[in-house]
């Protein structure tokens, strides 16, 4: 750990809750590992600020500044910092459920991902609960596509190449279509790419725009392949001891911040495509064998995802598709 995140993480430890006194500010430590120009962190930034009318005052770190992404949630449940932001379903290998929105080709749109979302939510929020975390609003990232050096004729064009991972269902995905899956956090990629440790990925424009993607990749296949999920959460310990007032008043800017993120969203779809386009990348559309190979990987991978996940995992399909 350098200096720098040494003295951040002191600072956000010597920055508890501080008790509801009357004209007392509550000061609290949020952590992201997004950029500031990410339209997740510009919505926070906005939600942040309305806190202010509830005289909550929170620093924000981020780009991983303080935290990396790995470490966020369990930085929230322990008190290093009061919110945090991470992608949802990374978290599988703590819970199965936690991966509904990474299953590929499940959800065709936005209005698809937000009739999951809703689905799915008071799920997320007895999981969360029981682990001493509140779920404030959930915002999904424009549709997946894949990320390639030669346009795709199908999933078969993808057989060998050193595929880029970031939760377990990208990792089945990889081995699902015969690639070599490899782990790879966001800010990393550019160097995993450079060096060769990866040649091919699946994510949105807007991870494309974050990292500069047309410096290692020429071609850009929208597929909406997912639409997954940031989760914003508060220690449930640090919110609970509020006054009913204070809570109720960021339980109104979150669903703001919520409705607001989902716009976001979809207005970051087709301005990240386009800036991918205008910095010299291919924006390549799918072929139907390439659609074909989802949606067989899609049927797949739901079943797996069902057997995993026992009756909660059936039910929220069943709701989903009824």
């Amino acid at each position: 750990m350098t200096i720098h995140r040494r003295a951040l993480l002191a600072a956000a430890a010597a920055s508890p809750l501080v008790p509801s006194l009357a004209g007392a500010q509550t000061r609290w430590q949020m952590a992201t590992a997004y950029p500031d120009g990410n339209f997740h962190t510009r919505n926070i930034q906005t939600f942040l600020a309305e806190l202010q009318a509830a005289n909550i005052a929170v620093q924000l770190h981020s780009n991983a500044a303080l935290l990396p992404m790995g470490q966020i949630k369990r930085g929230v449940q322990t008190g290093q910092v009061q919110l945090g932001e991470i992608l949802l379903s990374a978290y599988g290998n703590e819970d199965a459920f936690f991966e509904v929105d990474g299953i590929p080709g499940l959800v065709p749109d936005f209005a698809g991902a937000k009739r999951l979302s809703d689905l799915s939510k008071p799920y997320v929020e007895a999981r969360l609960n029981r682990q001493g975390l509140s779920l404030l609003y959930m915002v999904p990232w424009p549709p997946g596509g894949f990320y390639s050096n030669v346009p795709l004729a199908s999933l078969e064009s993808l057989r060998g190449t050193k595929f880029r991972t970031f939760n377990v269902m990208t990792n089945r995905f990889a081995s699902l279509i015969g690639a070599s899956p490899t782990l790879v956090q966001q800010a990393e990629l550019p160097q995993a790419f450079a060096t060769g440790v990866v040649n091919a990925m699946v994510t949105s424009a807007q991870t494309g725009v974050d990292t500069q993607a047309w410096d290692y990749c020429r071609v850009f296949t929208p597929a909406a392949f997912t639409f997954t999920r940031n989760v914003i959460m508060v220690q449930k310990r640090v919110f609970d001891a509020l006054p009913p007032a204070t809570q109720a008043a960021i339980r109104a800017a979150a669903a703001t911040a919520e409705t607001r993120g989902w716009r976001m969203a979809e207005e970051a779809t087709a301005s990240t495509e386009a800036t991918l386009r205008q910095r010299g990348m291919t924006i390549s559309e799918a072929t139907p064998e390439l659609k074909e190979g989802m949606r067989r990987i899609s049927a797949q991978m739901t079943e797996e995802w069902v057997s995993r996940t026992g009756e909660d995992g059936q039910k929220l399909i069943a709701a989903y598709r009824a």
